[in-house]
């Protein structure tokens, strides 16, 4: 593996784990109180299990960003991709914003079905460039219905 490659990655990563910290602190704030008294599907996992499998996710996504990025910024290709990228990660972090912070599950519930079409996008686009880090950005893709599923039954219920 390339330097550059390396450092693009790891810039990547970074910044898709700020993010991620950033909709934590959305989350911390209602998880203990409103998220608790929300009714919940049957099938909802334990809220342990969220921060590993969205750690997980975000490095994921900075290492198929930085694979996408290295292909070169200055190509048309490149930098649709990762616009597209860059749309739907901050449509990621809004969500932890709408759904915690502001304790609005439908208007999340749109927010991420936004989502899931920018990230449906963004992989189309990133396997333009980059067929791998296309499939790097699969699980998220997956987690991102379930999610959705979820964000629907909890607005559904309550």
């Amino acid at each position: 593996m390339n330097k550059d490659l390396l450092v693009r990655i790891v810039l990547s990563i970074i910044i898709c784990l700020l993010v991620g910290t950033i909709g934590s602190l959305a989350t911390q704030s209602s998880i203990d109180n409103w998220y608790v008294g929300l009714m919940k599907p049957s099938w909802s996992p334990p809220n342990w299990v969220f921060a590993p499998v969205w750690i997980t996710l975000y490095i994921l996504m900075g290492i198929a960003a930085g694979i996408v990025w290295n292909r070169g910024f200055y190509h048309k290709w490149v930098k649709t991709a990762l616009y597209h990228f860059g749309f739907q990660l901050i449509l990621n972090g809004m969500w932890s914003i709408i759904f915690f912070g502001w304790q609005e599950p439908f208007l999340a519930l749109l927010a991420i079905c936004g989502l899931f079409i920018l990230v449906i996008f963004t992989i189309k686009w990133f396997r333009v460039v980059d067929r791998w880090s296309a499939a790097l950005l699969i699980p998220y893709l997956l987690w991102l219905a379930f999610a959705s599923a979820l964000n629907f039954e909890i607005w559904r219920l309550n």
